[in-house]
């Protein structure tokens, strides 16, 4: 092995993979991993979240025994060494993966300088060992009180310390990465908003935090559970689990809102998501329809009409996203379908991306006539680092000009994939290193053109003249090539003169005859197989 070659297996297997570009998802579905299992909403492996999640905190970092302050995180179920490697895969497909600090359970406070530089050592040593991305504030409980002071110049020293903290870690982020540390804030309501009924206690405690490090939050995801009512800006009183608590409490912290300790102003709507229950058992209260979190959501982005009572003062076209609590309760089937926040967050947020792909199948060309006949075709969208993620699929059925239009609501624009082109009796192939961009919320391929279009230039030239391309047939049992197995297949349905739409008609003229037999023996002479990435 060279050397140089095994230098730098030695420093990817010691220093966490980095993500250097400092961008993180917009719009963004924020979703909460639980580092334990739990009957009702079992534990999963990091690398087997949905795609659509884009920032994900990993809940939680907590106090060592017997302290509030000196953080510990140990992962459940699995090495260190094999979680890193987790993390490293998810930055690999473009995640952003935070530690998440404190949860219900588990308070937080630095009372005084030692204890908020214990704080601060034992975070970053956290940091640097696994390769977070940044932190994910997440206290609760006793965790953060106010006694006086004001928005702008708290007097309490939980508060003063927990804000000097923050930013002595994003500075020595900076400093290692050179780069900008990532964070996110996820406060109960009534630590922000419950500030407009009261200053004092957790009324409002988050309200300081939020202010001094407003310049250094990238998303702020009020916990819209677990809450009861609140007030809203215009003086009434929402309740949670409606359309209304969603858009009142989603605008209050954007338009701001007066305290008794003096006026919040509001963060930008692209600092802002909006924080719910994936499911109705995924907490206590709260839990809200897909239906109304649309319809609250797309009328706080100004397109549709007011759906419910509170009437809200601005449109807010950038709003950030969504998060939930949790993931996990998101990934399971007994309570509502599997994934139905993130599918949710997709039907928001995410345009549809429309594919026009261009392609013939070897044994389906009529080269007399440069046309084909037509078939379905399932395309798998694959991200474009190794595993090759599966980010969304979709089928449609190409015309006699080879022609089919797809739709995909999990892409991304400018976001490079792979496309994994099934037909049912065809080698599967993929298209070539680098895949495809979708720009604007469209793309075009054409893996006719020529054989570099494919990967390993995996398909045969169908034609001179024009000079067609397409994908090798003769796989009816999808084993990945085409073999004797496969033509055995279509050998025994020729000779029992079978008839129809069935596997073995590789040609598509509804006949299983020596014509398509022809393609099974002349591809397994030739030991065509599937070529993958």
């Amino acid at each position: 092995m060279p050397i140089k070659f095994l230098i730098l297996i030695i420093l990817v297997n010691i220093f966490p993979v980095r993500n250097l570009n400092s961008q993180i998802s917009n719009p963004a579905l924020i979703g909460y991993w639980q580092n334990w299992n739990d009957f009702n909403c079992p534990y999963i492996s990091l690398t087997q979240t949905d795609t659509s999640y884009g920032i994900i905190p990993v809940a939680f970092a907590i106090p060592a025994s017997g302290t509030s302050y000196n953080m510990t995180f140990i992962p459940e179920g699995i090495s260190q060494l094999n979680f890193k490697k987790q993390i490293d895969t998810m930055r690999m497909r473009g995640k952003t993966i935070l530690i998440s600090i404190g949860g219900a359970n588990h308070p937080v406070s630095m009372p005084d300088t030692i204890k908020r530089n214990t704080f601060i050592t034992s975070m970053m040593n956290i940091i640097n060992t696994y390769g977070f991305d940044g932190i994910d504030i997440d206290l609760e409980g006793s965790s953060l009180s106010l006694s006086g002071g004001t928005i702008s110049n708290p007097v309490d020293a939980k508060i003063i310390n927990l804000i000097y903290a923050v930013r002595k870690i994003m500075d020595l982020y900076r400093i290692q990465y050179s780069k900008k540390m990532i964070l996110t804030l996820a406060p109960e309501t009534a630590y922000v908003q419950g500030g407009m009924s009261a200053y004092g206690g957790v009324w409002g405690a988050y309200l300081p935090v939020i202010h001094a490090l407003r310049d250094s939050i990238d998303v702020l995801h009020v916990q819209l559970y677990n809450s009861g009512s609140m007030y809203g800006i215009d003086g009434n009183i929402y309740f949670q689990g409606t359309v209304d608590f969603i858009v009142s409490q989603t605008e209050a912290v954007i338009q701001g809102f007066n305290t008794a300790g003096g006026y919040f102003s509001g963060l930008r709507p692209d600092q802002v998501a909006v924080g719910l229950p994936a499911c109705v058992n995924a907490a206590g209260g709260g839990y809200v329809i897909p239906d109304s979190v649309k319809a609250a959501i797309l009328y706080l982005k100004g397109q549709i009409p007011k759906p419910a009572r509170y009437t809200k003062t601005g449109t807010y076209a950038d709003l950030r996203g969504m998060m939930d609590w949790s993931i996990n309760w998101d990934a399971t089937s007994s309570c509502g379908s599997v994934y139905q926040f993130a599918e949710s967050f997709n039907e928001i947020f995410r345009s549809v991306q429309t594919l026009d792909l261009k392609l013939f199948i070897e044994a389906l060309y009529i080269s007399s006539e440069d046309t084909t006949r037509a078939d379905t075709v399932k395309v798998k969208l694959r991200n474009s680092n190794s595993p090759y993620t599966v980010v969304d699929s979709a089928i449609g059925k190409f015309n006699t000009n080879g022609e089919v239009t797809l739709y995909f609501k999990k892409a991304l624009n400018n976001n490079p994939y792979y496309l994994q082109i099934d037909q049912r009796n065809s080698i599967e192939t993929w298209t070539k290193t680098g895949g495809i961009l979708f720009s604007n919320n469209s793309a075009f391929y054409d893996l006719s053109l020529n054989s570099s279009q494919a990967f390993g230039n995996n398909i045969n030239q169908l034609d001179d003249s024009p000079v067609r391309f397409g994908i090798y047939s003769g796989d009816p049992n999808k084993d990945g090539a085409a073999d004797v197995t496969d033509a055995s297949l279509v050998d025994n349905d020729a000779a029992n003169f079978t008839a129809g739409y069935v596997l073995t008609d590789l040609n598509g003229d509804f006949v299983v005859d020596m014509s398509d037999a022809v393609y099974t023996d002349n591809n397994s002479s030739d030991f065509i197989i599937k070529i993958t990435p």
